[in-house]
C-alpha cells in the first residue's frame, strides 16, 4: 500500500512512495551473514559493532561547512579526469565493521534503480569527498570517514568519483526523501541488489579488493 516519506523533498513536498520497501527482523543487524533492512523512522538497536545507531546532532548546514566537514581523508587519490560535458559527482561504498556493505534503494526506483549507492553531483567548488560524505549523510542518515579510493564511473551525464568508507555515527533510518530503503547487505549477496548496469563495474571492484581493503 502506498505511503509517504516522513521527510518532503527539497520544494517542500509530500514524496508519495507507491511500493514501500520493508523492514527486516531486528536480529538481522546483529548477524553478520544476514541482510538487514530499515526504513525511515524505522526500528533499529541502539548500536551495532560497537556504534551507536543515533541521528547525527552536528550535520553542516552550510556549503562552508561541508567544504569543512570532518571525515575528508588526505591520501594521494588519482587525478579525477572528468570528460567535457559531464558534471562532477561524488559517491560512497560504505563497509560495516562487520564485513556487509550499506546500501540504498532510492524512492520509487528513482533513475531506474532499485538499490544502490549514495552519490551524488559535486556543486560548484565543493571537494569531491565533502560531496561523498555529505551524499552518504542525505541518502542513507550515515556518518561517514573516506578510508580510500574505489573507482571512477562515467555515466551518461556524469563522472562519479566513488570512495572507501566507514561508519562513523548516525542513523539510517533518518535517510532523506530520496531514499525509501537503506540495506546492510553481506558482500556474498551484494550482486541480488546491485542490478542496475551502472553498478557492475562497481561490483567488480568490490570483489577485486584484497582483504581488508575496503
Amino acid at each position: 500500500m502506498p505511503t509517504h516519506h516522513p521527510r518532503r523533498n527539497e520544494h517542500g513536498n509530500v514524496v508519495l512512495l507507491t511500493q514501500p520497501s520493508q523492514p527486516t527482523s531486528m536480529q538481522s543487524w546483529s548477524n553478520p551473514d544476514a541482510i538487514a533492512t530499515v526504513i525511515p523512522d524505522g526500528v533499529l538497536p541502539a548500536e551495532l559493532n560497537g556504534i551507536a545507531l543515533t541521528d547525527w546532532t552536528d550535520v553542516p548546514v552550510t556549503a562552508e561547512a561541508w567544504q569543512g566537514v570532518s571525515g575528508q581523508h588526505g591520501f594521494d587519490e588519482p587525478a579525477f579526469n572528468q570528460p567535457a560535458g559531464k558534471r562532477a559527482a561524488a559517491g560512497v561504498v560504505i563497509q560495516e565493521a562487520d564485513g556487509r556493505i550499506w546500501l540504498i534503494s532510492p524512492s520509487n526506483r528513482y533513475g531506474g534503480y532499485s538499490t544502490t549507492f549514495p552519490k551524488g553531483r559535486v556543486d560548484d567548488g565543493m571537494h569531491l569527498q565533502a560531496t561523498a560524505i555529505r551524499e552518504a549523510y542525505e541518502e542513507s542518515g550515515l556518518q561517514v570517514a573516506i578510508t580510500g579510493f574505489l573507482a571512477d564511473s562515467e555515466r551518461s551525464l556524469t563522472y562519479t568519483r566513488y570512495y572507501l568508507a566507514r561508519r562513523v555515527g548516525g542513523s539510517p533510518a533518518a535517510m532523506g526523501w530520496e531514499s525509501q530503503a537503506v540495506h546492510l547487505v553481506p558482500r556474498a549477496n551484494l550482486h541480488q541488489f546491485l542490478t542496475h548496469a551502472n553498478d557492475q563495474a562497481l561490483l567488480a571492484a568490490i570483489r577485486a579488493l584484497k582483504p581488508g581493503e575496503c
